[in-house]
């Protein structure tokens, strides 16, 4: 059985706390599509692509589209992914997302979640219809050729079918609880 959610499949129900005091659950967004992602406050592939991300939420934000980022990974690991801190980026960026802290990363295991950060964008029936990376080159903006989240959600909000419905995410290992952080360079993350 394959770890991570696959296409066709329902998504998961969360119930979470949010950096705006409010708690939210799967059912309480009810946009015609749903995308959520996994991200976190250090890694490098998130911090190149946050200002993409941005972009693609706020073209797709009139066309029925909510984005929902759920940050899953141990502040034991790496302590600025505490929720302070999430709250602290959310104040600074004010990106266009609900931010969703899951402290005992059932959510993450439940979508099997495998990177930060790791897209998955669900319809109207909230089915799954495209996993995946957001970009091509997540760490260095410069080089992105290809937009797999913003082609995705370019053909589910015309009604086509998605062409491209499963890719390979691109960025850190999720910061599992219990697992101990290896040394490495402060631009750095594991990857597998």
């Amino acid at each position: 059985m394959p770890y991570t959610l696959q296409t066709g499949a329902p998504a998961p129900d969360f119930r979470l706390p949010a950096t705006d005091g409010n708690t939210y659950a799967l059912s309480d967004f009810r946009e015609e599509f749903l995308v959520v992602f996994f991200t976190c406050n250090h890694c490098p592939y998130v911090l190149g692509s946050d200002e993409i991300t941005r972009q693609t939420a706020e073209k797709f934000a009139g066309r029925n589209v909510r984005f929902v980022a759920i940050n899953s990974n141990s502040a034991r690991t790496y302590e600025v992914d505490g929720f302070e801190h999430m709250v602290k980026r959310m104040q600074e960026h004010q990106f266009p997302w609900i931010y969703l802290h899951d402290e005992n990363q059932e959510v993450a295991r439940a979508y099997g979640a495998l990177r930060t950060p790791h897209f998955y964008l669900f319809d109207g029936e909230r089915k799954l219809i495209y996993t995946g990376r957001g970009v091509d080159q997540p760490r260095d903006p410069e080089r992105i050729t290809v937009n797999d989240l913003d082609r995705a959600l370019e053909e589910a909000t015309a009604g086509r079918g998605v062409s491209v419905p499963v890719t390979n995410p691109i960025g850190c290992n999720i910061k599992w609880e219990g697992k101990e952080k290896h040394w490495m360079p402060a631009d750095a993350c594991d990857l597998v």
